[in-house]
């Protein structure tokens, strides 16, 4: 073998190292482009209301909140596109667009996105019906409590089935009357019961104890959207939502101490608590219009020629819980508040629908109470037992009376709270307090959650039970098939309303026939 020169061996090392590292200067690697923004929680259909709708959206990134609608399903003709707020971290990346100028009584669809500097990620699209125009059929449901007494999300029972027993009935809208969250009801993931089967729940840490700051309160309303029959329901419903108390703690009012409640560590008032309650619950729930622009729960939506609802808010306006037996008004028998009152009275005389609907998160005549105290048992409802008005009763008989002289008709109630399904009615002949028309309420409820029942009538305002199912095993899991429903139907031509009670199954347990008065 031949020995090369010095020179020439260093020379073929060095053009051998020049050609292996060419082609590294040549093939750089692009970085794959980064997806645009997602909908995690997908999104929602809100407010509906003559000539609009307000949709929801949770990215999961900074981006900027875009609707896009159409009466095309084929998304053809007719694209309308609409550029919402920007989603930020200071509202968890949350915001809602209200479309207005919507044809009425048409189906139309949705397309949902979030977009960042043009770019987004997959769209979320859904349908629904628009407001009825005169003539038309209305058709909704109602319900309330979801996720209480520890009866979470089972996967292997399928979930929230209401929400997939109210879709199948196609309403036009559906009324969530309160107790969108359970705030204060931590879920495990086993429930043993007394006969052997063992109740399993999803669990995530916001879940796994009670809410307290704004981040648990925030993952309380995201849970729910862990449900595949409450996404789907979203996709073509759209839902007016109202709170209750579980939003924030079991019976509170603004003030009330926690400091009873050992399982509360960081607040002590649930003044506190409800503020953070109150800034998720506009986070994560689709209100819309002024509503939202003025930070209030309380509002009328109106749906056209028959139907009018009117949505008070019971909470943050009330005073303590208390024995409720005041002969005179005060602050501490406020329960709507006079202002709420006075716009409630306006709105309903103003109203020009053949149906007026009054969707309170707690009923009339059912005596609820808050447990007893050194003076008596305290009261969490507007009842306080048998006689004539007294403590929150007075605002209740101020309004039934202003209907009264003012002929405003055809109004009743839907509620729930109480957990099972009922049918009042209420008539001065039976009262103790008679200057009012007769009226009906209807309870809904609970939609997911234990079961109880049945409460004392107070007969202040002679209510009378039309029909009721009350729990035949108290804090029954949902399995046993006590979860409830209502429904109303308002036929276009006539204006003739049917309101009708439904178990899981969607079968109408019980229903009544109104005609409205001129």
């Amino acid at each position: 073998m031949p020995v090369l020169p010095r020179r020439t061996v260093i020379q073929g090392l060095m053009l051998a190292a020049a050609g292996c590292a060419a082609p590294a200067t040549t093939t750089r690697r692009t970085p794959a482009p980064r997806p645009g923004p997602g909908l995690p929680l997908g999104a929602q259909l809100g407010d509906l209301r003559a000539g609009a709708v307000t949709v929801w959206g949770k990215a999961d990134r900074a981006s900027r909140l875009v609707v896009e609608w159409s009466e095309d399903p084929r998304w053809v003709k007719g694209v309308q596109r609409v550029e919402g707020p920007a989603l930020t971290e200071a509202s968890n990346f949350t915001g809602v667009v209200d479309l207005t100028g919507l044809p009425p009584g048409r189906e139309v669809h949705v397309r949902v996105l979030a977009e960042d500097g043009g770019r987004a990620g997959e769209s979320w699209e859904g349908r629904f019906r628009t407001a009825a125009g005169g003539g038309t059929d209305v058709h909704f449901t109602w319900s309330a409590d979801v996720c209480g007494q520890g009866w979470g999300i089972n996967p292997e029972w399928g979930g929230y089935r209401g929400f997939a027993a109210m879709r199948a009935l196609r309403p036009d809208f559906f009324l969530h009357v309160g107790d969108v969250i359970y705030a204060d009801n931590p879920l495990v993931s086993e429930v043993p019961l007394p006969d052997g089967r063992v109740w399993r729940n999803r669990v995530t840490p916001a879940k796994s104890k009670v809410a307290e700051t704004l981040e648990e309160m925030r993952g309380n309303f995201a849970y729910n959207f862990l449900d595949e029959h409450l996404r789907a329901f979203a996709r073509e419903v759209p839902i007016a939502y109202q709170w209750d108390d579980h939003e924030v703690r079991n019976n509170w009012y603004p003030g009330r101490s926690l400091a009873d409640d050992p399982r509360y560590t960081q607040v002590s008032d649930a003044g506190v608590l409800a503020a953070r309650a109150r800034q998720a619950f506009f986070e994560y729930t689709p209100v819309g219009g002024a509503a939202r622009a003025e930070g209030r729960i309380h509002r009328q939506l109106s749906y056209g020629q028959h139907l009018d609802v009117f949505i008070p808010d019971v909470r943050a306006f009330r005073g303590p819980n208390t024995p409720n037996r005041q002969e005179r008004p005060g602050p501490d028998t406020a329960f709507l508040g006079r202002a709420q009152l006075d716009g409630l009275k306006a709105a309903l005389a103003a109203s020009t629908a053949t149906w007026k609907v009054i969707a309170t998160s707690m009923p009339l005549g059912l005596v609820v109470a808050d447990g007893s105290h050194a003076d008596g048992p305290h009261m969490e409802a507007w009842a306080n037992g048998a006689g004539a008005p007294l403590g929150r009763e007075l605002e209740l008989a101020e309004l039934l009376s202003f209907l009264k002289a003012r002929r405003v008709r055809n109004v009743l109630f839907l509620t729930a709270d109480v957990h099972y399904p009922a049918v009042h009615h209420y008539h001065p002949d039976r009262a103790r307090f008679r200057d009012f028309d007769p009226f009906w309420e209807f309870v809904a409820g609970p939609l997911h959650a234990g079961t109880f029942g049945p409460s004392p009538l107070d007969d202040t305002f002679g209510p009378k039970v039309h029909w009721q199912r009350p729990a035949t095993v108290m804090n029954a899991a949902p399995w046993e098939g006590q979860q409830y429903f209502g429904s109303v139907r308002i036929r276009g031509k006539s204006g003739a309303l049917t309101v009708a009670l439904h178990d899981l199954t969607g079968a109408a347990l019980h229903q009544v026939e109104l005609e409205p008065e001129a």
